[in-house]
Parts: C-alpha cells; sequence; structure tokens
C-alpha cells in the first residue's frame, strides 16, 4: 500500500486477500508442466581483469516459498576499469526486484519484469555515477523462472538460445555504434558525436566511437565522463520454452569476436553445462588466442526427468533451414507477431515481449497498463523513493512545448530522475542540474 492510501483502501482490498497456502496450491495447479531443471556451468580466461559474473539459482520471488524459486545469471564486461562492474553485480538484482510490486502471482510477475528491468538498470546506473567514477560495464542479465527466460542487456555482451532441433537464435542485441544504425542515430539526436580515431595525417582508424568519451558502445552502466546520451536502458526479451527445453549461452565479447553464435553453439553440443563452458572459451581461444577477457556462462533448462541434455545436431532439412532463417533475419515489431506464431506452432519457443527503445516514457509505460494498484502513484519508477502527490512529475511530461498527450498520467519520477531522463534524452547538456 502506498504513503498515504489509508485505512479506507486496505479494507477495500481485504476480501481479495488469500491464504499463503492456498496461493502456493493454487500456483501449482495453473503450472502446466513440471519446472524444469537448470545446470549451470561457468569458464573464464582473464586479459584485464575486468570481466565479472553472476550466479545465482536460489532467489524466492515469495519468501519462504520454496516452490517460487527462480534463477539469475549475468555476464558483466567492464572497461576503464573494474568498478562499475563489480558495483553492478552488487547491486542490479536488488534494484530490479525493488520495482516489481509486492504481492503479485507468478504470471503478473512475469509481466511486470520488463518494466522492473528497465527501472533497476537505470538506478544502478544512476547511483553508480553519483560515486564519480569513470569506468563502464556491459550487462547481459537472465532471469529463468520455470519455462520462461527474461533477458535485458546492455551493451555487446551476448546471451544466445540453443533450442532443440540445433536452431539459435540471439536473445539481446549488440549496442556496438559500428554495427547498429539506429543507436548511431539516437546518439547524435541526442547531442552526441560519432566518429572514428583520427590519426596524425588525417587518417581515421578503428571502430566508431561516441564523442566525447570515444567509446564503442552506445549503451552501458557508469561512463559518466562519456556524456548521458551512452544510456543503461536495456533491450529486453521474453521467451517461452517448450518442455523440450534449450541450452543459453552467455558471454562476454571475447567470445562473440572470435566465434560467431552458431559456432559456439555447435561448439559444446552434447557437453554438459560445465564442459561445455570450457569448450566455447577454449575454442575462442584457439581461434583468435587472449586478446581481451573471456567470460562464458553456459545454462541448461531441461525437463526433470533428464539429467543430461541430449545432443540435438542440427536437421539439415529444407523446413528447419527454413526455421533458422526466420530466427536470424532481423524483424521489425509487425513480423515478431508472425514469427513467434510459427515457432509457437513448431512447438520450439514462443516470444512474449520483446523491446529496445530507450525512451524511458515508452519503457515505463502507464500506470492503469501497469496494473499497480498499490503503489507506483506515490514512488518514484525508478529509484522507488517515496514522494508528495505534489512532488511527481510523469514520465510523460515534457516542458511546457511539450505534445505529450498523458502528462497527468504516472508513472512518476522524482526530480533526480527526471533530470537523468532528460539528459538521456539530450533535453540538457549532461551534467548540468535543473533546479
Amino acid at each position: 500500500m502506498a504513503a498515504g492510501g489509508g485505512g479506507e483502501g486496505r479494507r477495500r482490498h481485504d476480501h481479495d486477500l488469500v491464504p499463503l497456502a492456498a496461493l502456493i496450491k493454487e500456483e501449482l495447479k495453473s503450472e502446466k508442466m513440471e519446472k524444469p531443471c537448470v545446470r549451470y556451468g561457468c569458464a573464464a580466461q582473464s586479459k584485464k581483469g575486468e570481466d565479472y559474473f553472476l550466479m545465482k539459482t536460489d532467489c524466492l520471488r515469495v519468501p519462504g516459498n520454496p516452490s517460487s524459486s527462480f534463477s539469475v545469471f549475468s555476464v558483466l564486461d567492464g572497461h576503464n576499469g573494474n568498478a562499475a562492474a563489480i558495483y553492478t553485480r552488487d547491486n542490479l538484482l536488488n534494484h530490479v526486484l525493488s520495482a516489481i510490486p509486492r504481492g503479485l502471482g507468478r504470471d503478473e510477475w512475469l509481466q511486470a519484469l520488463p518494466r522492473a528491468l528497465v527501472a533497476g538498470f537505470v538506478k544502478t546506473d544512476k547511483e553508480f555515477q553519483s560515486k564519480g567514477l569513470t569506468s563502464g560495464t556491459t550487462v547481459t542479465f537472465v532471469i529463468i523462472d520455470g519455462w520462461t527466460i527474461t533477458v535485458a542487456s546492455v551493451g555487446d555482451s551476448r546471451c544466445i538460445l540453443d533450442a532443440q532441433g540445433g536452431v539459435v537464435s540471439l536473445l539481446t542485441v549488440d549496442h556496438r555504434l559500428e554495427e547498429n544504425e539506429e543507436e548511431r542515430e539516437r546518439v547524435t539526436a541526442s547531442g552526441g558525436e560519432v566518429g572514428r580515431l583520427n590519426i596524425v595525417g588525417g587518417a581515421e582508424i578503428g571502430p566508431l566511437r561516441c564523442w566525447p568519451g570515444g567509446l564503442c558502445l552506445s549503451r552501458s552502466i557508469g561512463d559518466m565522463d562519456v556524456g548521458e546520451f551512452i544510456v543503461p536502458v536495456p533491450y529486453v526479451k521474453q521467451v517461452k520454452l517448450s518442455n523440450a527445453g534449450g541450452r543459453l549461452i552467455i558471454a562476454s565479447d571475447g567470445i562473440w569476436d572470435a566465434l560467431s553464435n552458431e559456432e559456439a553453439a555447435k561448439s559444446c553440443r552434447g557437453l554438459p553445462a560445465e564442459l561445455a563452458a570450457r569448450q566455447v572459451v577454449k575454442e575462442a581461444l584457439r581461434t583468435r588466442g587472449l586478446k581481451d577477457d573471456t567470460t562464458c556462462i553456459v545454462v541448461d533448462i531441461i525437463p526433470p526427468d533428464h539429467s543430461v541434455p541430449p545432443a540435438s545436431p542440427p536437421k539439415k532439412n529444407q523446413k528447419m533451414n527454413k526455421l533458422k532463417s526466420f530466427f536470424l533475419r532481423k524483424r521489425s515489431k509487425d513480423s515478431a507477431d508472425k514469427l513467434a506464431k510459427k515457432l509457437s506452432a513448431v512447438g520450439i519457443v514462443e516470444e512474449i515481449f520483446e523491446e529496445g527503445s530507450a525512451m524511458l516514457a515508452e519503457r515505463l509505460g502507464n500506470e492503469s497498463s501497469a496494473g499497480q494498484t498499490t503503489s507506483g502513484l506515490f514512488t518514484c519508477a525508478i529509484c522507488q523513493v517515496d514522494l508528495a502527490p505534489s512532488e511527481g512529475i510523469s514520465v510523460h511530461a515534457g516542458s511546457i512545448f511539450s505534445t505529450s498527450s498523458k502528462p497527468w498520467e504516472g508513472p512518476f519520477l522524482c526530480a533526480d530522475c527526471r533530470n537523468k531522463k532528460d539528459a538521456m534524452e539530450g533535453k540538457r547538456p549532461s551534467g548540468v542540474k535543473v533546479l
């Protein structure tokens, strides 16, 4: 219940309260199939000591209820020092969970996750930048609850899914200025400059970078010296596996600069997760040598009656090649729905959610659609600080010249988070406080 809700609101919801035991029983009944087993392994080779990871399999959605467990895996590739990677590893999960309204059932909790991930990433970035440290980090952050996988990412660490039948799909988007035209346009529209490194004689070398700062990435956590148009707003994708399960490979760019998605998946098929992670690292080093920190987590999501994932070499028939091309081609939002239906029809994976916009008004939605009945109105949607009704600024409100049609609708931001939003969208110079 939000502060200031009063007794009347509390009484109104009394009839909704359900004993925990009944809630658990209901949840178990609604589960269409048993929870899968999660097996995982990690391997790494260090060059600069700036890669970090998180593996946590004992998180609970409902405190004290083991049947509400979910797992979290994350790879973080730091640059300009390791402080941002360490801070994010230690704080991001808590920030994401604190942005999810209390007392939700499993389906509603999963539905609230994409929005909470956006809030958690931005809050982590804001807090880290307040320390005045200049390092930054990529983040690929994976939450597995039953057969549902939710992935949020900034930067160029990557997560792929190797589903049954050898279909490999990418669950992240690389935020590299060199490859991502949309991100180049966003950065320049927000006030950054994109170009290569100039050397004596006017020659340009290396990948496209953002100036000031010279970062190759368009999204990260940290990097306060680069400009706030390098945003921490993650690309988020949520999919549901069939009960055949699948394998996730989560790794830093030390792997992906050496191996394609298909090569990484193929190199470790049939091996248990721990050996598979070692094998992927080994293959990357064999291909390219140790030029960068190289970290790989392999996670197998498998039916409860299988202790080891079956080897699944790709079937080289026309149907599977067609399916593969669906996975690999760049899709517009319109075709995403059609694809999800096709993949569901063949029983491989159902796409539930996908969004990559850097605009907080689009990512945080509005209160009515988010279904937050007990919070939100009196809480900053990003940092969760309590607000008096007069303090909140709608995420939809612009300046006095704004054409927004929803300036009165939540979610609301505190003044600090509103300043952060304006800086990320190029509406004020980075680092300039609006009084």
